[in-house]
């Protein structure tokens, strides 16, 4: 493992727990509650006292507190008080979070101390020496598309830190930065985050709250000369740990596809194999096809030896086919590999006649989202021509129907006006 330092103190440093019990230089990177009673951690709260001896220039002290609970107030020796908002700027550096409080003093005040408030019963007062982390340096041979796990630990002093309260405390990320080597494909590619670590027993993390920390992610990127980094973030700064560059390979697995026009027949999906750093008798694929109507079909390769293998797809309708695929194998030197293949699409296209078939490798995720995004759009809009189409003919059959009732209306006004002239003139010929 690589090491990366924090801070270190200067001076000698030893603790005393009251009374007269005292702590070995070499096991001073914790500071245990004051015992009574022969009963650790189970005192009242203003019994928590330390001690400094006069040769120390500089101390951080981390104070583990009930959440959303007020900060601690420390008691000098004379009985002064450094409280978070009363205390020396040029000598004190002080960060209050919701569970915690992180107090760097230079030069402090030899002899007992004394920490007031709501401290955890089970926690312990952490000396901050000198932080380091180690991790896992990664493989010479590493795949574009891969999915790598790092583990990493952390050390306060030389004693591995297993507080499980100290994940509040720190934050460990990883990145990548191209060394802008213009013999490789990333020159002046911009740096890649590629997340943090954690202990809490998710993914690959083995077991939450164990001191060993896990990173994992996918190298989706480009291809080139990378170089690791490491950042240990507190809240009093940040200190980095660069590995050496790794040249992260091109994705040994490519895929082609010939096409057929022939609704009995299958398209043939080929998977070649670059056996420049992996073994290809070893590879295992599992992938999804998505056809144009949306449906998806799960696959399977077990079977397989040589440089390619063949996957046959049934006919079913024209438009754009897609297929997301996962290997599982072994590099040359024999470690285990699982990595993602970049998304594959091809498109089966009756509107020009005869069976035209285009393929294209969907490297760039905005191209794809662009290409959905479009499609939608050109949904939304032949819905919406749809919609203007069936107002308008609502609208010209609501325009008919009212020249109907009109006319039926006139109709049978001049009827009534036949028949009343009618009546009249029988009436008037009587007489």
């Amino acid at each position: 493992m690589e090491k990366l330092s924090w801070f270190k103190l200067w001076g000698l440093v030893s603790i005393t727990f009251l009374p007269s019990l005292l702590f070995a230089q070499d096991k001073m990177p914790e500071v245990k509650y004051y015992e009574q009673d022969d009963i650790t951690n189970q005192i009242p709260y203003f019994d928590n006292r330390f001690h400094i001896d006069a040769q120390l220039d500089e101390i951080t002290l981390l104070f583990y507190r009930k959440s959303g609970t007020p900060p601690i107030i420390l008691v000098r020796p004379d009985g002064s008080k450094l409280k978070v908002n009363s205390f020396p700027k040029d000598k004190v550096e002080w960060f209050d979070d919701r569970t915690f409080d992180l107090i760097t003093i230079k030069t402090p005040m030899p002899g007992p101390w004394q920490a007031v408030g709501d401290i955890l019963p089970k926690s312990k007062i952490m000396l901050v020496s000198d932080i380091t982390l180690k991790v896992d340096p990664i493989n010479e041979i590493v795949l574009s598309g891969e999915t790598l796990k790092i583990k990493g630990q952390i050390f306060n002093s030389e004693s591995l830190v297993d507080d499980p309260l100290f994940n509040d405390v720190i934050k460990l990320e990883v990145d990548f930065f191209s060394t802008n080597n213009t013999s490789y494909d990333n020159f002046g590619a911009q740096p890649i985050e590629m997340g943090s670590f954690r202990d809490d027993g998710y993914d690959l993390d083995e077991y939450a709250q164990d001191g060993i920390f896990t990173a994992e992610f996918t190298l989706d990127f480009s291809p080139g000369e990378w170089v690791p980094i490491y950042k240990v973030i507190m809240p009093m700064g940040t200190r980095e740990l660069r590995q050496k560059p790794i040249v992260l390979q091109p994705n040994p697995a490519t895929i082609v596809v010939e096409t057929t026009d022939d609704p009995l027949d299958f398209h043939n999906v080929t998977i070649n194999i670059d056996e420049t750093y992996v073994d290809p008798d070893s590879l295992i694929f599992q992938g999804k096809i998505t056809f144009p109507d949306k449906q998806t079909e799960p696959f399977a390769i077990m079977e397989g030896s040589g440089n390619s293998r063949i996957k046959k797809v049934g006919y079913t309708e024209s438009g754009i086919h897609r297929i997301h695929l996962k290997a599982f194998g072994k590099t040359k030197n024999g470690r285990e590999f699982r990595l993602v293949v970049p998304d594959f699409s091809f498109n089966v296209d009756r509107r020009d006649g005869p069976l035209v078939p285009t393929m294209k490798e969907d490297i760039n995720p905005a191209e794809k989202e662009a290409e959905e995004l479009a499609n939608k759009i050109a949904q939304e809009k032949a819905q919406l021509e749809m919609e203007i189409a069936q107002a308008q003919a609502d609208k010209e059959a609501e325009q008919q129907q009212n020249l109907i009732i009109i006319g039926i209306s006139n109709a049978v006004i001049i009827l009534i006006a036949v028949i009343g002239f009618v009546v009249w003139k029988k009436r008037k010929t009587k007489k």
